[in-house]
Parts: structure tokens; sequence; C-alpha cells
């Protein structure tokens, strides 16, 4: 259905004085929405529906940061001096290296950056609307003026609107107004141009959020346009300040520079004393503080998180928070919900209780093709049966679409789309209903009422229909349906169905209870009404989740399930996914019966909360907190933002979850899986592993070539390394290998370790005593190698060549025992593709130096023979057996570290 094109939208137009028709057809539109390519023409016109967002960072900002650095500029003022003085060799060994450092950090950056903006598209708020009668959810981006868009409690709405129909819409417009009570809306035009924002209640503002109801606006202004954008920026996508991690590495950085630049002056304040020349031994000292500096650390750790981020996505979990990732590693309670997340979220009816009688039903997912049985026998849904299921279909708000293809396609809960497809199983076809039984009004579902009611015009006058938790249900009926027709509903009547709502809950089956009026009015839709009977439902758990509970529990994770479902239902998904071992399942009333400090006492033992409301999420957390545990929760309702705000990690349901969740969640499930949860957790402790080797492997190195230079310059030895040279192995160990490391794929026992304790840094004594351990013996090597050579006639360039073989050697050595702080090096030694390709490319790099004429001359070196090259080599390889044993040591607990 093709729809009018439009000129531009004035923006003086006051919307919330004209009737939806006249609206409506300014803006060239029609309550099915606009034509697909209607709309990307008026995207086109219009722009993308966003603010002015901060000015994004050019690459060419990025290469000009680099040169900001002290160290980088010490560099070329260094090379100023060379060329002044004529050493133009050696300026350009520098400039070159400089160079080199240079790119390398641009390129760091230039891919955090591009990761974080990656993140940020990702993290984009999506908008249901209607576009040539067909609902779709779009990017919020997208949207142009004349759409029409649908809300729902927990949206936030994403641009201006005049709203076209608000059935109980409510809407919280405190972000606009200050206004904390939220807003009633209505449809009907207001004649006052001058009414204040804050009473146009015919309008829906972008940025604002529904906290009840349902409703559908037309989009009269997107992105600047609207009211949000004349007074704010976009703040929303990955928050960029620097992480608890990212600051606690900038202290230590800090600190190990002024340590290292102090042994630098020490170091060549004794060459001066020896009488070695003072500009050789000003440009030496510049090169050796340069190369013990880890100036690489603060992009290594960004674009380790942010890449380990996208991963993450691969693995359907946005991180919205860069800090999140460090606290998943941490993490030892995860808090999740049942329905959708432990289970499949595709909700089948099975069984219906019924005049004293029990019917079941065939058939999966959400075909409506199955059939009706009694004893194992097929038969005709009796016109009970049928006055059941109209009821509960018509409670619904469900929809059951048939495609071009013939395939069909649901939108709304699954437990509604359930109903509705064992409704049209029985020839109840969901549109034939709503035209014969239109909808007058409704009595929302909330969490605290568990119920939902809606009352229609039908032909044989009004009449409301309910469905909702047996309980609650029951509690607004006063008689039932039997074989003899509508009866009194007695005490006894009541005990009855709850006792049979227990025994299908108990077999896995989700029960809600249906119940209609006839004759009723809309005051009293939901008294004195007639109990129909019990439909119970299957939603099978995902197969992927049982083995994800079973990797927590060997990872020290332990999984609590939260559903608002019969404390019987979820004892019995609880039980086929073997998460129930202690036996305690706890209700919301239980719950609300214990104080606080009982509570907190029993919370370590309770496996499953049932039939409890978003509220008690809080308390539940709160509690866990308090006994010291790092938690993750679940949620995807409005009432669950307090909850996900105040866990340590906040899970919003990417499919299910309201814009209001999402925006007080740290992740977000895209596929709404258990499964994923467990997968971010895996990636949250990689990424903190590989900075841990990067910087274990980094400053053992630079504690190797310190403590070579220190220790030749005390005992009275020539340096043994050039500033060429120095600035080369800084490049070649800082670069390429040490980022390989950051990139290492996950150690086999990952999942099989306890939490990281968040109080403990990263430099526990057993990596302490690594890093220590290689970097000494690399200093005693490569010292003892220098003195051997200079001892046994070579040359003093021959010397400071196998010196400086030796040092990139052993640090290449050194990556592949980084890999694991606790494994020895031949298990999976050669898994990191990316360690193994820069180890090649450097091997490349120095054959190159040293036999390459002009790079010969360059770097001060000259060509080893093979008996030198064996020397070296078997030198270098000393420092694995060295780590291993530290590592064998640490094993059995000799530095404070567990017994593995």
């Amino acid at each position: 259905m093709s729809t009018p094109t439009t000129g531009a939208v004035d923006p003086e137009t006051l919307w919330h004085t004209l009737p939806v028709e006249a609206c409506l057809e300014q803006l060239k539109s029609r309550p099915d929405g606009l034509h697909p390519t209607e709309a990307a023409r008026r995207l086109r016109e219009y722009g993308p529906n966003q603010l002015e967002a901060a000015r994004r960072i050019s690459p060419w900002s990025i290469l000009l940061a680099q040169f900001k650095n002290v160290l980088v500029l010490i560099l070329l003022v260094a090379t100023v001096l060379s060329i002044f003085l004529g050493h133009g060799t050696e300026a350009i060994v520098i400039l070159i290296i400089v160079g080199l450092a240079v790119s390398l950090g641009f390129i760091q950056e230039y891919r955090a950056e591009r990761a974080l903006e990656a993140l940020r598209r990702m993290a984009a708020p999506m908008a249901t609307v209607i576009r040539d009668g067909q609902e779709e959810r779009i990017p919020a981006e997208q949207l142009v003026p004349g759409d029409i868009v649908v809300l729902h409690a927990g949206d936030r709405v994403p641009a201006d609107l005049r709203l076209i129909e608000a059935i109980n819409l409510q809407i919280d417009e405190s972000v606009l107004t200050g206004e904390s009570v939220p807003v009633e809306k209505q449809t009907e035009p207001i004649p006052n141009p001058q009414i204040p924002v804050g009473d146009r209640k015919n309008m829906a503002y972008a940025g604002t959020i529904v906290t009840y109801g349902r409703g559908k606006g037309l989009v009269v202004a997107t992105g600047m346009r609207t009211e949000f954008g004349a007074i704010a920026r976009m703040l929303q996508s990955i928050e960029q300040e620097k992480t608890p991690l990212q600051e606690n590495l900038d202290r230590t950085g800090k600190m190990l520079a002024r340590a290292a630049l102090a042994v630098v002056a020490l170091i060549v304040a004794l060459g001066l004393l020896r009488g070695q020349p003072w500009l050789e031994m000003l440009i030496f000292g510049l090169a050796l503080a340069v190369a013990v500096v880890p100036e690489a650390l603060p992009a290594v750790v960004t674009i380790s998180l942010a890449m380990g981020v996208q991963r993450m996505v691969r693995r359907n979990a946005l991180v919205r928070r860069l800090a999140a990732v460090e606290t998943l590693g941490s993490t030892n309670v995860i808090c999740t919900d049942k329905t959708g997340t432990l289970t499949r979220n595709e909700m089948t009816v099975r069984q219906i209780f019924l005049c004293g009688q029990r019917w079941e039903v065939t058939g999966t997912g959400y075909e409506p093709v199955g059939e009706f049985r009694q004893d194992g026998q097929p038969a005709t849904p009796s016109p009970d049966l049928q006055r059941l299921l109209r009821a509960a279909a018509l409670a619904s708000d469900a929809r059951l679409l048939r495609q071009a293809d013939g395939t069909w396609r649901a939108q709304g809960d699954p437990t509604e789309i359930a109903l509705v497809v064992a409704a049209a199983k029985a020839g109840l076809r969901q549109e034939e209903l709503e035209a014969r039984y239109p909808r007058i009004h409704e009595i929302p579902f909330t969490s605290e009422r568990k119920r939902m009611t809606t009352v229609h015009q039908g032909p044989e006058g009004v009449f409301a229909a309910c469905k909702g938790a047996p309980e609650m249900v029951l509690e607004c009926c006063s008689r039932q349906l039997t074989e003899d027709g509508d009866v009194p509903l007695t005490p006894t009547d009541r005990e009855r169905i709850l006792e049979q709502a227990n025994e299908m809950a108990a077999q896995g089956l989700r029960v809600l209870a249906v119940a209609d009026r006839m004759d009723s009015r809309i005051e009293d839709g939901e008294e004195d009404m007639t109990f129909l009977g019990l439909v119970g439902m299957i939603d099978p758990p995902r197969p992927e989740a049982k083995s994800a509970i079973q990797v927590c529990r060997e990872a020290g994770i332990r999984v609590i399930m939260i559903t608002g479902d019969h404390p019987a239902t979820a004892r019995a998904v609880a039980k086929e996914l073997d998460l129930l071992r202690s036996g305690r399942v706890i209700t919301g009333s239980q719950l609300d019966a214990t104080s606080d400090e009982d509570f907190e006492r029993q919370v370590q033992e309770i496996e499953v909360y049932a039939r409890v409301s978003p509220i008690h999420k809080y308390r539940i957390v709160t509690a866990l907190q308090k006994q010291g545990h790092i938690v993750a929760m679940t949620g995807d309702g409005i009432n669950d933002a307090p909850a996900l705000k105040k866990a340590d990690i906040g899970v919003a349901m990417g499919i299910t979850g309201t814009d209001v969740s999402k925006e007080a969640a740290a992740m977000i499930l895209l596929d709404d899986n258990f499964a994923s949860i467990v997968a971010a957790v895996e990636e949250g402790r990689t990424i903190f592993n590989n900075i841990k080797k990067y910087l274990s492997y980094l400053l053992s190195s630079n504690v190797g070539e310190i403590l070579l230079l220190a220790t030749a310059s005390f005992i009275g030895l020539p340096p043994p390394l050039s500033a060429a040279q120095i600035l080369y192995v800084n490049l070649a160990t800082d670069g390429l290998p040490a980022l390989a490391l950051s990139a290492d794929p996950p150690e086999p026992d990952l999942m099989r370790r306890p939490p990281r304790n968040p109080r403990i840094g990263i430099f526990t004594r057993p990596l302490v005593a690594l890093m220590l351990a290689g970097g000494i013996w690399s200093a005693v090597v490569n010292l003892s190698l220098f003195a051997w050579a200079l001892s046994s006639g070579r040359s003093l360039q021959e010397s400071m060549t196998m010196a400086f073989v030796s040092l990139v050697l052993i640090q290449f050595f050194k990556a592949y025992n980084f890999r694991s702080d606790r494994h020895h090096v031949w298990q999976h030694p050669f898994a990191n593709r990316w360690l193994n390709l820069a180890v090649l490319w450097e091997l490349f790099m120095l054959s190159m130096i040293i036999y390459v004429p002009f790079l010969r001359n360059m770097f001060g070196v000259y060509s080893l023979p093979l008996i030198d090259w064996v020397i070296v080599l078997l030198a270098s390889a000393t420092i694995s057996p060295v780590l291993e044993l530290v590592k064998w040591l640490e094993r059995r607990g000799w530095f404070g570290g567990m017994p593995a």
C-alpha cells in the first residue's frame, strides 16, 4: 500500500491542538503506517532520528596524539641532537624506531576507538513501528515523521509522537519536565496553543518512559527537532571513562616509570663518571627510559577490553560498560529468570482442566495445527471448552500472523501466544474473535496483580474475560463452570482447583486460570466472575542450559533461579536442569514474612525462588551482596530496573526486555539465553587473564633489560647494548608479541577455577615471583653471555651483538611461557596463532638486521656465524625450564598461591 509523499514538516505546527485525522493528513500518513519505500525516502530527507553525538575522534587526531607522548618527544629531541653532532646513522635508527612505535600506537588506539564505535552502534535503541500494516522492530534512528510507533509498558519513547491510541497509557516524563508522577495520556486535541509541554496529554516525547498500558503514536519530530533534542545531547552507548583496572594500571605504570627513571639516571651517571661521552650517555639514557616505561599499557588495556567485548557480542552478550568486563571475571552468583532464559520461551498448551475433566492438546510451536484429546482419543472441542479458549484468547495481546510463504509468525508474550494458538486449533481464529467481540476496556496485567482482564462488546452483550495465576483469578470468582452450567464456587471447590493446579505444575506445566463474566460492566469487570478452568503449558528447558549450569558449578559460580511461576513448576524445571540440590524453594509470600536478618542467614541455601515479584529481586541481590558475593542478576521488566542497577552485573533480556531494563543493565543478552551469560563470564575471565599475561610479560622483560644494563654498569663492564638496540628490543617485545598475548585463547581449565577475588589485584605473589624469575634469569643469561664473549677474545661489537640477539630471543621464549602462569609451556604451546605469527615476523626482522648490510651498520651488529647462533639459542632457551620450575613450585603453594 503506497502513501503519498510529503514536503518538509513545519516545525511551528502545534500538534497537540490538532485532531488525529488532521495530523495524519498533514504528514500524509495513515493508521496502518507508511510504505517502506516512502519511509526510506523520508529518512534521506530528514536524516537519522538521533541527537548530535559527541564529536567523533578522527584518525588524524589519533595520529597527532601519539606525538604528545613525552617519551616520543624526548626521542625526537635526541634525533635532532644526533644529527647536529654528526651521528647521522644513529639518528636514522632512532627516527625509524620512533616511526614504528608511533604507528603501532596509532593502530592500537584506532582499533580501540573503532571497536567502541561498533559497540555504540550495537547498543542503539529499537522501536516497534507499523509500516504498510505490518508491525516490525527497527533501530530507532530509522524512524521518520509520519511513522506509526507502537508503545508498550517499559518502552522508551523513540521520537516525539502525537498519540492516536492510548489504552491506560501512562508515561514518566520526569527527564523532560521534572515531574515525578507518570502522566495519564489520551488522544483528544487540546485547543490551548500555549499549554506547557508537561500538560500536553495527547503527546509523547522522545526520551520519556512508558510505565503503564499501551498505545500508538504518530511521529511528528525526530532527532534534534524533538523537545528532548532541544535541551540535551545523546548520552547513550558504552561509557568511555576509565575502568577500575585501567586506573589501577595507570597508577602502576606511573610508579614503575618513576622507579625505572631513577635507575636510568643512576646508570647514566655511572657512565659519565667512567668517562663515557655525555651525548652518547644522554641518548643511551633516553633510549633506556623509553624501553623500560610501559607507555603502550593504556592502549593495550583499552583494546583488550573493547575487542573482548566484541567477542562477547559474537556469543550473544552485549556489554554496555567496559568496567563490567572486569566484574564478570569475579562473578560468583548468577540470579537468573526461568522463562526464556533457562527455557525456550515457546509456550505450548498441553493440558486443560475443565468441568472436572482433563483435555490434552497436541502440536508444537506456534503453528495452529493440533488436536484435542480425552482419554487418549481425539475429541471435538465442546462448547464449554470453546468458551474457555475464547476467554483466554480475548484476554491476550499476542498476535499470530500468517506470512506470505504460509508460515506463522507470533508477536507478544509467549504465554499469550500459546493461548491464541490453542484457540486457533479449536477453530477460534483471533481476527474473527476480535471482530465479533471488540475490546472496549481492559485492566492490564501487573506483577502485583498477576492477572489481566478485558471487557468486550459481543452479540450477547458486554462481558469480561480474565486470565492469570490460579490463586489470583480465584479471588475474583464467585461461580464456576460445571457440566450443569454455572454454579456457586465453594471453599472446598477452591481448594480442589488449587490442588489440581499444583498437580499440573508438578509435571513442569505453567498453569493459568481462566474466568469470564457475562453481562459485565466496566467498573466491576473483576467481580463475581465465573471460573472456567485451568490451562497447563509447557516451556521446555533449553538443551544447552543444563550443561551451562554444570560449567558454572565447576567454575565456582552458584546459579539461582527466580521466577514468577508456581513453586511446583519451578521445582520441576529446576530438577530437570539439575539445579535443585538443597531442595530449598521459597516463595515471594514466604520471603515477605522473613526478616532481613533471617533471610541473610538463609540466602546461602536457597536455590529457587518462585511466585516472586521484581521487588523481591532487589532484596535477594542485597542479601547476597551483604554475604560478600559478586552477583549477576537478569531481568526484563520495568520493575526489574532497581535490581539490575543494584547487582554487580545487571543483565537485561535483548528480545523480551524493556528499554528501561536495558538502560539499567550493564549487559544485554541478545538471545535471552542463560548459556550466553556463562559465555560472557568466560570471556570476562579470559580478558582479565590476557591483560595479566601481557602486563606480566612486559614487566618481566623490562626488569630483565634494566637489570642487565644496571648490573653491567655497576661491575664496570661496557654497556651490553647500544641506544638503537635498546629501542629495537623495546619495539620487538612490547609490540606484536605482547599484543598477541592480549589476544590469547582461553586456558582449558579457565572455567574450572574459582572466581577471581576483586579485592586482589593483578600482582599476586605467584605472578610477581614468575615476573621476577623471568627478569632476573634474563639478566643473568645475557650478562654472562656478554662477559663470556668479551673474555673469549671477541670484539665489543661481536659481544654486544650476541647479547642483543640473545635478549630478543629470550623474550620470544618467555612469551610462550607467559601464556599461562600455572600450566607448563608444552601444553598446547602453539595455540595462539597471533603469537606464532608475531614471533615469526620478529625473527624475520631480526635476521634482516643481522644480515642486511645497511641495517647491520645502522644497529652496529655483525653477521653471526653458525656457532654463535647455536650458543645464543641454547643460552636463550634456558629461560623456559627456569620459568617452568617456578610454575611447578607455584602449583605446590610455595609463593602463597593455592596448590593445584
